[in-house]
């Protein structure tokens, strides 16, 4: 593909969802306890305005190990959208890993390519939404966001919420390695997905639309 034609492709801000955009509660669904994490509405509002894709990339292994299923994950993810529309934005597409290698039973328990830190769930947007994932983004508060937005090709920014910073007794401290051995290291660190976006908008030379 062209030097010009990459500069045409739509550009992502890919997100984590729990200790990201709603606060962390371990595996759970249940839409009473799904709340926006501070300055969340804020950092997603001024990524779209900005004209970013805002696009959900989530793991959610309590599927595979029968904690809840995938109709119930919807019930959750329906409270999101609602409380986002409640704030005037949308996001633009959600994508969920159900699996886990090790736990739960078939269909569910298999290795995959969607579970972060691999990067299948940013790659599998890029095709769908012809992305530039080397002019992308991905935010998250774990290791393994950081590693999937890094072998995706993207620049990465780790919040300090949940897994980032060890709030609600969370601890996910080690690095993630890549596949030519070298561990995945976050471009930015920020308090929240506030204080990211606005890094994100200076790291690709745009204006804050909020």
């Amino acid at each position: 593909m062209s030097a010009g034609a990459l500069r045409h492709r739509r550009v992502a801000a890919f997100l984590d969802r729990d200790g990201t955009v709603i606060r962390e509660h371990g595996h759970f669904w249940e839409p009473r306890l799904v709340e926006l994490a501070p300055g969340a509405a804020t950092g997603i509002r001024r990524l779209k305005a900005a004209g970013f894709l805002v696009i959900l990339v989530t793991n959610q292994s309590g599927i595979a190990r029968g904690i809840f299923d995938e109709h119930q994950f919807w019930l959750g993810q329906r409270r999101l959208e609602e409380l986002l529309a409640g704030e005037g934005i949308k996001l633009d597409a959600v994508y969920f890993c159900p699996h886990h290698p090790t736990e739960g039973d078939t269909p569910y328990r298999q290795p995959c390519d969607c579970r972060k830190p691999l990067p299948g769930m940013l790659e599998r947007a890029a095709r769908e939404y012809g992305l530039d994932l080397g002019r992308s983004f991905m935010v998250g508060d774990s290791p393994v966001d950081v590693g999937a937005g890094k072998a995706a090709g993207c620049r990465v920014v780790q919040v300090d919420t949940a897994y980032g910073k060890g709030v609600y007794g969370l601890v996910r401290a080690e690095a993630v390695v890549l596949p030519d051995g070298t561990p995945a290291v976050p471009d930015h660190r920020a308090p929240g997905l506030g204080e990211a976006s606005l890094w994100i908008l200076r790291a690709a030379g745009r204006e804050a639309g909020a």
